[in-house]
């Protein structure tokens, strides 16, 4: 067996990194196949390998170096902080190069909103959030709970409490009512919530509702389907296109080339997960092949190891997706 020992300046705050009923030891002891045994300011690290012990060593600190500048840490950014250690580790940082960076880099990211702050939890949400800050557009490409519509939302929030955009606009294709929503009961805002409830969600997870309300009222938050968007030049603003793998190569044309002025695009979808008719091409899929080499538009990749929702969510994608590769490799 090998063993490492820590030692840490304030008893304090190594007693809330070790957490309630030692919460937080025991959630690393079991992602990294250790033991830690904690005395006084000191703590112990036992395990089989000195790469099991080095990552419980390495989120150890990032945990204790959060609690001592006064960071709140609760259980999902506990699992972040394992889940990006671990990633970097193994070599899962696919989208960018990152010789230089290790796993406090991603720590140092941060989105301040007015209810929270909010940190990536996996590698590949902290170069979604540098995509988000470094380019115009931006495609986020992956399977549900990996955390594109939540981050984009949040960097639209803080540039607008920044004063860096006017408004925010929300869009998503109304697929399942085939675009025509004209059956459905009630005025415009009311047809369209069932589909736009997500980013409603994000955005009060962000800013009390009192605020948010007031925003919607005034326009500087939009949420608006689609099919609405044609015609318009959205200048000064920060645009969300959520679930885009239901969009026409047409529809994706029409809503890329509204970018204005000032304005920066997030374009997120899932291409497993598309309600198109059979035969119809994905706007998002045609979109990543056409665009995949000009400046200023970055595509960021997620997979099943980002999703950040119950741990059986992402079980469920990695099961699904292998049942889809084999499918393929059967024919």
């Amino acid at each position: 067996m090998n063993s490492s020992f820590l030692e840490f300046e304030d008893n304090k705050t190594v007693q809330s990194m070790i957490g309630v009923h030692d919460c937080n030891i025991k959630k690393i002891e079991d992602k990294f196949d250790v033991e830690i045994l904690v005395m006084g300011n000191q703590v112990k690290i036992i395990g089989k390998t000195k790469e099991a012990i080095d990552k419980a060593n390495e989120a150890l600190n990032i945990i204790y170096d959060k609690l001592d500048r006064n960071i709140d840490v609760d259980d999902g950014d506990i699992d972040g902080i394992m889940r990006i250690v671990n990633q970097k580790s193994n070599g899962k940082d696919k989208n960018m190069d990152n010789e230089n960076r290790n796993s406090k880099d991603e720590q140092e990211i941060v989105l301040k909103t007015r209810k929270k702050h909010i940190y990536p939890r996996s590698v590949n949400q902290a170069d979604y959030v540098r995509a988000m800050i470094n380019n115009e557009l931006v495609f986020g490409l992956g399977p549900a709970g990996t955390g594109k519509t939540y981050l984009a939302v949040a960097y639209a929030v803080l540039m607008l409490i920044e004063g860096k955009i006017e408004r925010i606009i929300l869009s998503r294709p109304a697929v399942e009512a085939g675009e025509h929503l004209g059956f459905l009961p009630g005025d415009l805002k009311e047809k369209i919530d069932p589909y736009l409830r997500p980013l409603y969600d994000a955005i009060n997870d962000m800013m009390p509702q009192e605020q948010t309300e007031k925003l919607l009222e005034s326009g500087v938050i939009e949420v608006a389907p689609l099919a609405f968007m044609r015609g318009r030049t959205l200048s000064n603003a920060f645009v969300i296109l959520d679930e885009a793998q239901n969009t026409t190569v047409q529809q994706m044309k029409m809503f890329l080339t509204r970018l204005g002025e000032n304005s920066r695009m997030v374009v997120n979808g899932d291409m497993s997960q598309t309600d198109l008719p059979n035969g119809v091409i994905s706007g998002l899929r045609d979109a990543i092949y056409t665009l995949k080499n000009l400046k200023n538009v970055e595509c960021i990749k997620f997979d099943d190891k980002d999703v950040v929702r119950h741990g059986l969510v992402a079980k469920i994608v990695k099961a699904y997706d292998e049942k889809y590769k084999n499918a393929v490799n059967e024919e």
